[in-house]
């Protein structure tokens, strides 16, 4: 009895052993990939936005809805039809999903001093990592703020697409505050939910938890984004 003790005890460690590594493994994908998008975004950003024929001809006509626009149509469209995707596929769709939304948000280049982008950026870098690592060894279960986080964020949505119309600073300021809260909120609990993911599918084969990475991948990447880009708003100062 006591052999079979220890054989089940070694047994059961091993096994916690190796889903460990896989975990380790796992998240060491999603935040690459996250931070591979992130530096494509970084760099379509900036060679269109300090260019002042590129800023004129997208943002000085009628296209500037569609380069603006599309980015969300793609993420939720990606976000539908990304299980029937090849992994391969899925990644390549993400990066070129990546430098779409640098091209997007290109204009900043022009509003804001360059010095001001960076200085937000590393405030924003060391508050992510802050929440993400938060949200990855906390022990508190943070899977019902949920619901409540997703809500705020179609009504940030909504807020900002009326605001495009009645142009109101109060209305601006407010969606900014919110934002920031509530993709800091968001960061801490996509970290815990792609943990969580991870432990009860580790059986599940590479293609499926290469795709689950992906996704990971994808929710850090918007909520690092949407974090600088309200944060960018505080702090950032206009040329």
């Amino acid at each position: 009895m006591a052999d079979f003790n220890t054989m089940r005890a070694r047994s059961v460690a091993g096994n916690a052993a190796r889903i460990d590594e896989g975990l380790r493994a796992h998240m060491n994908k999603v935040y690459g990939l996250m931070s591979l998008a992130m530096l494509i975004t970084g760099a379509v950003a900036f060679g269109v936005g300090t260019n002042d024929q590129l800023i004129a001809a997208i943002f000085g006509t009628p296209i500037k809805w569609v380069v603006m626009l599309a980015p969300l149509a793609v993420v939720f469209a990606f976000g539908a039809m990304i299980h029937k995707m090849s992994t391969q596929t899925a990644q390549m769709v993400f990066i070129g999903y990546s430098a779409l939304m640098g091209l997007s948000i290109s204009f900043i280049f022009k509003a804001y001093t360059g010095i001001s982008i960076a200085q937000t950026f590393l405030v924003t870098a060391i508050a992510f990592a802050s929440l993400s690592l938060y949200g990855y060894t906390t022990k508190r279960n943070l899977s019902a703020f949920g619901s409540f986080l997703m809500m705020g964020v179609v009504g940030l949505v909504i807020a900002s697409i009326l605001n495009i119309f009645i142009a109101s600073s109060a209305l601006q300021f407010a969606i900014s505050v919110l934002g920031v809260l509530i993709f800091a909120g968001l960061t801490a609990y996509d970290t815990q939910n792609i943990k969580n993911t991870y432990l009860q599918l580790a059986h599940s084969d590479s293609d499926f938890l290469g795709k689950a990475a992906i996704l990971g991948a994808l929710q850090l990447y918007l909520d690092f984004l949407n974090l600088f880009m309200f944060l960018l708003q505080f702090l950032g100062n206009r040329e």
